[in-house]
């Protein structure tokens, strides 16, 4: 192959679209090569995926359970422990956390929870803290910043549940 013009398909690799229904003279003519009469040769038959006669199909056999709450909000969750790689007197929030690769991927916040130990003074911003992290980090000398969880972007909230007539 030289150039992008000079591209074919192989010989035999295309084939006509089959026309049916065009007289007896084509071949597939009179009942269009459904055969005669059934369920198959009719307009609109069940071709669909999951479809299995008329029987219940399995999708609606099994049994149904769970629930997935469209407004559950998912936690990125950093240990004490972790926090100890920080220097002392540093501001640890999701900047330095992620640069760091303690949090990776997409999260409505973080969570701090008391895995480990923690012996430095660091304030620590993030979204949750558990108590027994709370505690950790006061006793410790540094300072534990609660911030406010926004789970979307106040503009992308406001274009969802702007009206019919208001513009976005």
């Amino acid at each position: 192959m030289t150039t992008l013009n000079a591209l074919k398909a192989p010989k035999g690799s295309t084939h006509r679209k089959k026309r049916v229904g065009r007289g007896q003279g084509s071949g597939l003519g009179k009942t269009a090569g459904r055969g005669g009469k059934g369920q198959k040769a009719r307009s609109g038959n069940m071709r669909f995926e999951g479809f299995e006669g008329g029987q219940s199909p399995l999708q609606r056999r099994m049994p149904k359970f769970g629930f997935n709450s469209p407004n559950r909000v998912q936690y990125a969750i950093v240990n004490l422990g972790d926090l100890e790689g920080f220097a002392a007197g540093a501001v640890v929030d999701e900047k330095a956390l992620r640069s760091k690769g303690l949090v990776k991927g997409r999260w409505d916040g973080i969570k701090v929870l008391g895995g480990g130990a923690l012996s430095k003074k660091v304030t620590v911003k993030a979204h949750k803290f558990s108590a027994t992290a709370k505690e950790a980090i006061t006793k410790a000398g540094g300072a534990v910043d609660e911030l406010p969880l926004v789970p979307h972007k106040p503009e992308s909230a406001s274009k969802a549940h702007a009206g019919k007539g208001a513009k976005a």
